[in-house]
C-alpha cells in the first residue's frame, strides 16, 4: 500500500543519510520533499505541516547537531514523528467481564461483515466462545453472508426471523448470556453515506449492547473520505477505535497516517487480505518502520508462526540434509505457506533492506502463486515427484489442464529449478544465501527478471 510513499521518503531522506554535517538548507529541502511526498499519499494537509513543523524543529536542535551521525539522527526523528502520529502506542483491545461486546459500524462496503468475522477469529482462543450477530436486516443475504462466515469458522451465529434491529439486539444479548459466551461481535448495517435514520438506529443499538468496543470500519481505499467520516460519526457516538481494511490494495496510504490525528481515535487493526486470518494489531512502531522502507522483523516471526506448517518444513530440511532433491511437491508447499502469509510482496515489505527490491518481478502477487499452485495441480502424481519426466506433451496436457498457456507451465518449471538451487545453496551457506536468492529473483513467486507478468 506504502509502495509510492515509501519510495519517495527513502529517496528524500537518502539526502542526508551518512553526512556527517547537516545545515538548515538541507533540513529545509528534505522536509519539503518529505511535506509533498506525505501530500501526495493523500495525507491530510493538517497532518502533514504538523508533522513536517515538528521534524523542522528537533532537526535544528541538540538532537541531531550533536550526533556523532547527524544524518541517522535526522532519519531517527522522522521515524519518531511518524509513530506520534500514529499514535505513540498500541492499544490493545478493552475487555470485561462477561461477556465482551464488539460492536462493528461504518459505512456500506467498506467490509464490516468480513472484518466482524475477522475480528473474532482474532481475538477468542475457542470458537465455542463466540456468538456473533448482524443486526443488518436491510441489505439483502447480508445474514446470510455473516451466518456463513459463522459456520466456516465453526462459530455460534444467532439465528432469528426478528426484523427490527433493537429486538434483534435483545435476542443477541439474551443468546450470548444463556450461552455463557466469552465474546459477541456485532455486525451493523451501513449506508452508503451517513444519514440521520442510521445513526439513530445505532445510538439504540449502543443503549441496549453497552458494547465494551465500538470499532468503526473504514476502507484504505477511501482516502480523506474516510477520515472524514470516522470523525463525523464519533461526533455522534462514542467510538473506541479504528480498523482500516484493505490495506493490501493500492490505496495511497492518506487515511491510516491521518487518522488518529484528526480524530482522536487509535487504530486497534488492520485488515491484510481477503481471508478470515488476514487482519493483524496495529503497532505504529512497526508501521511506521515499513513506511520508512525499514521492515517489521517482529511482524514477519508472527507471520511464519502463525502460518509456517512446521512438518512441512522439517521435510524439506529433511531432504537436503540427506543429499535428496527438491520436487514439485515440496515447491508446492512453499507456495502455499506465502500465499497464507499474505503472498511474496506482503513477504518482502516486512524485511528489512529489501523494500527497495523491484517487487513486479516474475508477477509475484497472490493470483500469480494462486495460478502457480493450479499447475501444479494438473499434473500427476508421478510428475509432482519426478518433473524430469515434463517433456512438451506433458507441457501441453497440463496447461489444458489449468487453463493456462503452455509458457506459464514452462515459466513455473524454470521457478521450480531456481527454488530448488537456492534452497541447496541454503543448506550450504545459510541465511546469506537464503538473501542472495531473494536479490537473485529466485524465490518461489519469483520469475527472474524479464518473466512473468508485471502487475499493473
Amino acid at each position: 500500500m506504502f509502495e509510492t510513499l515509501t519510495q519517495r521518503l527513502s529517496q528524500a531522506l537518502q539526502r542526508v543519510k551518512g553526512k556527517g554535517r547537516i545545515t538548515e538548507a538541507n533540513i529545509k529541502d528534505v522536509a519539503r520533499e518529505i511535506r509533498v511526498a506525505l501530500l501526495e499519499a493523500d495525507v491530510a494537509l493538517s497532518v502533514a505541516k504538523s508533522l513536517i513543523k515538528r521534524v523542522h524543529v528537533r532537526a535544528l536542535g541538540k538532537e541531531v547537531e550533536q550526533s556523532i551521525n547527524p544524518g541517522q539522527a535526522f532519519i531517527k526523528v522522522v521515524h519518531d514523528e511518524i509513530i506520534d502520529v500514529l499514535g505513540a502506542e498500541d492499544v490493545s483491545i478493552n475487555k470485561r467481564d462477561w461477556p465482551t461486546i464488539v460492536m462493528v459500524v461504518g459505512l456500506q462496503g467498506v467490509g464490516k461483515t468480513t472484518t466482524t468475522a475477522k475480528l473474532a477469529r482474532h481475538l477468542s482462543k475457542s470458537e465455542n466462545d463466540v456468538l456473533l450477530a448482524s443486526m443488518d436486516v436491510y441489505r439483502p443475504a447480508a445474514q446470510d453472508q455473516l451466518r456463513t462466515l459463522a459456520h466456516e469458522l465453526g462459530m455460534h451465529f444467532l439465528e432469528s426471523n426478528e426484523s427490527d434491529p433493537i429486538a434483534l439486539a435483545s435476542q443477541a444479548l439474551e443468546e450470548a448470556k444463556l450461552r455463557g459466551s466469552r465474546w459477541l461481535f456485532i455486525d451493523t448495517a451501513g449506508r452508503l453515506h451517513l444519514d440521520n435514520v442510521m445513526m439513530s438506529e445505532i445510538k439504540d443499538l449502543q443503549k441496549v449492547f453497552d458494547p465494551t468496543e465500538i470499532l468503526y470500519v473504514v476502507d484504505a481505499m477511501a482516502g480523506q473520505d474516510a477520515v472524514n467520516s470516522a470523525k463525523a460519526f464519533n461526533e455522534t457516538i462514542s467510538l473506541t477505535g479504528v480498523v482500516v481494511t484493505k490495506t493490501d490494495g493500492d490505496a495511497r496510504g492518506g487515511a491510516i497516517l491521518s487518522i488518529r490525528e484528526v480524530t482522536g481515535l487509535p487504530i486497534k487493526f488492520i485488515g491484510t487480505g481477503e481471508k478470515l486470518d488476514a487482519i493483524e494489531n496495529f503497532v505504529p512502531k512497526r508501521f511506521a518502520s515499513r513506511i520508512l522502507g525499514m521492515g517489521d522483523v517482529v511482524g514477519l516471526v508472527e507471520d511464519v508462526e502463525r502460518q509456517v506448517d512446521e512438518k512441512a518444513v522439517k521435510n524439506v530440511v529433511g531432504k537436503l540434509k540427506s543429499g535428496h532433491r527438491l520436487n514439485l511437491e515440496d515447491f508446492k508447499s512453499q507456495l502455499e505457506q506465502i500465499n497464507g502469509m499474505g503472498g511474496m510482496e506482503s513477504l518482502l515489505d516486512k524485511i528489512p533492506g529489501l523494500p527497495n527490491i523491484d517487487k513486479n518481478l516474475g508477477g509475484i502477487d497472490e493470483s500469480s502463486l494462486r495460478r502457480q499452485i493450479g499447475i501444479i495441480n494438473s499434473m500427476t502424481p508421478m510428475e509432482r515427484r519426478k518433473p524430469d519426466l515434463i517433456n512438451g506433451s506433458r507441457k501441453r496436457r497440463i496447461a489444458i489442464g489449468s487453463g493456462l498457456p503452455v509458457q506459464e507451465v514452462s515459466r513455473l518449471l524454470k521457478q521450480y529449478r531456481q527454488f530448488a538451487k537456492m534452497m541447496k545453496r541454503v543448506s550450504k551457506g545459510g541465511v546469506k544465501s537464503l538473501l542472495g536468492g531473494l536479490q537473485a529473483g529466485s524465490m518461489p513467486g519469483f520469475g527472474g527478471r524479464g518473466s512473468g507478468r508485471r502487475k499493473s
